[in-house]
């Protein structure tokens, strides 16, 4: 049964409807924005200390067309990527695996480029990674792709633009950069299991990026029961059965954390 947020005002009693929901689902897909790794140390894209903060955001255009801002670009991940790399999950994405265990988890569709999910133990077959990997590096030109950490010593050695030991091509993150699509294939797999799912957990997205954003109503008009764990509202609150405004990492785990104890 599908209820509005309004059928139930007070927090216990949607942390309640959430577990009841949760606990019923034999397939259960969650989709991750920045809300569920700031808890690891990791800005929030929009939010302070985000790149929507601190500098233009870059596109693709200027990546491929202009030397000095590839040079700029990999300058700025000499010293960022290992800060990233040295990030661990939090207890929001070790509640995920904990779906996983229990056999109900079909997927984590996440809009983080930051592998946490991988990290904390979650199979690599089930996350997909709507805005890319910063892990990877790949060719423009050939494909080829390359572990971040190959390139990262690349970087320390001296190589300001680095190129492909192949071709000859620009070499780029793995990442979606402004004024590129979603990987098809990516999109694809998300569209799917937003159609299988019975219940579609969203934590930590603002939805206000599309096509992702859609993917909560695609659940919820093939039946799927919708709850949303923000810290702030979203423009999809309105089709959720359960809003809850909350940490990702704590009020995740004690929703998990309910399923065995009848409370």
């Amino acid at each position: 049964m599908n209820r509005s947020p309004a059928a139930t005002p007070n927090l216990h009693d949607r942390i309640e409807l959430a577990v009841s929901l949760i606990r019923g689902a034999s397939s259960i897909v969650a989709m991750t924005g920045a809300g569920i790794s700031t808890e690891s140390g990791i800005p929030d894209y929009r939010g302070p200390g985000g790149v929507w903060e601190t500098q233009r955001p870059p596109t693709i255009g200027d990546y491929l067309e202009n030397e000095e801002n590839r040079k700029a670009f990999w300058r700025k991940r000499l010293t960022d990527y290992p800060v990233l790399a040295a990030r661990e999950p939090n207890a929001g994405h070790r509640a995920l695996v904990e779906l996983e265990r229990r056999g109900t988890l079909l997927a984590v569709i996440t809009q983080n480029i930051d592998g946490l999910h991988q990290k904390a133990g979650t199979s690599p077959e089930r996350v997909i990674e709507l805005h890319g990997s910063a892990h990877r590096i790949r060719c423009v030109d050939c494909g080829r792709t390359w572990d971040s950490d190959q390139i990262q010593q690349r970087l320390e050695d001296g190589e300001e633009d680095p190129r492909c030991d192949v071709c000859g091509g620009i070499l780029r993150s793995g990442t979606v950069l402004f004024g590129e699509p979603l990987p098809k294939d990516e999109l694809e797999k998300a569209v799917a299991v937003s159609n299988a799912c019975d219940v579609m957990l969203v934590v930590g997205s603002s939805l206000v990026v599309n096509p992702a954003a859609r993917l909560p109503e695609i659940a919820r008009k093939r039946g799927a029961s919708v709850i949303m764990l923000n810290r702030t509202q979203t423009p999809l609150d309105r089709i959720a059965d359960v809003h809850i405004l909350g940490e990702a990492g704590p009020t995740l785990s004690d929703l998990v954390g309910r399923l065995d104890s009848g409370r």
